[in-house]
């Protein structure tokens, strides 16, 4: 079953939260601060906030999650989705948990009005591109990040 998370899912989704930052090397040194996840699951949970958190669940556990957010554009007019976010814990993986993320957040963003749903993977996440390539054509764009 696919949901948006409920503020008791702290403690369930706080480790598949971890395991996503440890995949992309998120962990001990470079370890996201504890205020920017607590901060990060208050958004999700503030009606006033553009972000969102989707989790996967099975028999009352968390197998998966999925956070995106709305913004504008200066291509559209409605807003666009961008998801954030993906990651399905190592047990659930290969059982189609991807693809229903990715496509619950496409028919929330479709209620919400968006024009689209756009994501990045790293060059290196071959898993994921393979999923990524079997649902959608690639832009074509690359993405360039500066910190300010």
């Amino acid at each position: 079953m696919i949901r948006p998370a409920r503020p008791a899912d702290f403690a369930a989704w706080l480790p598949l939260w971890q395991g996503y930052n440890a995949f992309y090397g998120r962990s001990g040194a470079t370890a996201l601060a504890d205020d920017i996840t607590a901060a990060t699951w208050a958004r999700f949970h503030d009606p006033a906030e553009p972000m969102h958190c989707l989790v996967a669940e099975r028999d009352g556990a968390l197998l998966g999650l999925v956070h995106f957010l709305y913004h504008r554009s200066t291509t559209a007019l409605a807003p666009t989705c961008y998801l954030a976010d993906l990651f399905t814990s190592a047990a659930a993986r290969g059982q189609g948990l991807g693809r229903a993320l990715i496509e619950a957040v496409c028919a929330a963003a479709h209620s919400a009005g968006a024009s689209r749903v756009y994501w990045q993977t790293h060059e290196g996440n071959a898993t994921a591109q393979a999923l990524y390539d079997k649902l959608v054509a690639r832009s074509g764009f690359i993405v360039y990040r500066i910190a300010v």
